[in-house]
C-alpha cells in the first residue's frame, strides 16, 4: 500500500488543486496548512532571492510554484491541478520576487494538461497554457540524467517552516543530491527513474508547503540554468533523514515537449 505521504504532497492548500513548497525543503507528511498572511522570515533554511535572480519563477494562484517552460506555458506539478482541459481559473504571477509588487505580471490560464496516467504516485508534472506570453527568460529542462547530481538550487514562496505561512518574498536555498539507494531508506515507496531526492542528512533546508510544482535547478556545463526536478512531496519540511522528493524531469522530457506542442 502506498505511503500516506503521497496523499499530502507539499501543498499550501488541501484538495485536488494542491501545492508543494519550493522555498526550501519540506516534504509533506503532515496535513497541508491553510495559507496564511505572507511573512518575511527566511524559508526553511533559505534567504531572499534578488529581483531578477530567477526570472523564470512563477507563482500560481492555487498556492503552487512553477517555471516558465515557454513564454506562454508554465511547468508545475500534476498534484497542483485537478485534471486536463480548458481552465481559466488559474492566475500566474511572474517577474517579481515580492508578490505584492505593483510590477508583478499576472496572466490567466486557458488550458491545463495533467500528466497522462497520473494517479497520485509518480508522473507528477503538468503544463498550464497562458492567455498571453510573458516576456521573461524561460527555464530549459534536462533531457538526460547528466545533471542529476551535485548541488541544486530551490526557490519558492512556500512556508519557511513546517506548518508555517506562505511567503510574500521569493526565498532560495541549495540542497545536495541524495542517491536513490539512500533515499529509499527514508521512503520505501520512492519510484526511482520517476523521482529523485535532495536534502541534507541533518535537515534544516528544504522546500515546504506552498512550493509544490516549483523547479529544482542547477547550472549546466555552459553556465545556463537547467531544471532537473519539480517539487513533489516528502515527510514534513526539512526534517533530518527525510530529503525532499522531486519529479525527475529528464524522464518526462519527451512527454512534456510533446504535450507542450499540443497545447
Amino acid at each position: 500500500m502506498k505511503n500516506v505521504l503521497r496523499a499530502l504532497k507539499r501543498c499550501a492548500v488541501t484538495g485536488a488543486i494542491a501545492l508543494a513548497a519550493v522555498s526550501l525543503q519540506p516534504a509533506g507528511a503532515t496535513a497541508a496548512p491553510t495559507p496564511g498572511s505572507a511573512g518575511t522570515q527566511p524559508v526553511v533554511g533559505g534567504t531572499r532571492a534578488a529581483q531578477g535572480e530567477f526570472p523564470f519563477m512563477v507563482r500560481l494562484s492555487m498556492g503552487c510554484g512553477g517555471s516558465l517552460y515557454a513564454k506562454d506555458i508554465v511547468l508545475t506539478a500534476a498534484h497542483c491541478v485537478s485534471g486536463s482541459g480548458n481552465n481559466t481559473s488559474i492566475t500566474a504571477t511572474a517577474g517579481v520576487v515580492d508578490l505584492q509588487s505593483s510590477s508583478a505580471i499576472k496572466v490567466k490560464s486557458t488550458k491545463v494538461l495533467q500528466a497522462p496516467g497520473y494517479n497520485g504516485s509518480g508522473k507528477d508534472w503538468a503544463l498550464i497554457k497562458l492567455a498571453k506570453p510573458i516576456n521573461l527568460p524561460t527555464l530549459k529542462i534536462a533531457t538526460s540524467t547528466a545533471y542529476n547530481t551535485g548541488t541544486f538550487d530551490i526557490a519558492g514562496w512556500g512556508a519557511a517552516r513546517e506548518g508555517g505561512a506562505q511567503q510574500r518574498y521569493l526565498l532560495k536555498a541549495k540542497v545536495p543530491f541524495v542517491s536513490d539507494a539512500s533515499c529509499k531508506t527514508s521512503y520505501a515507496d520512492l519510484i526511482p527513474g520517476e523521482e529523485l531526492c535532495a536534502g541534507l542528512p541533518q535537515g534544516g533546508v528544504d522546500t515546504c508547503q506552498g512550493d509544490s510544482g516549483g523547479p529544482m535547478f542547477r547550472k549546466d556545463n555552459a553556465g545556463a540554468w537547467v531544471q532537473v526536478g519539480i517539487v513533489s512531496w516528502g515527510n514534513g519540511c526539512a526534517r533530518p533523514n527525510y530529503p525532499g522528493v522531486y519529479t525527475e524531469v529528464s524522464t518526462f522530457a519527451s512527454a512534456i515537449a510533446q504535450a507542450a506542442a499540443g497545447l
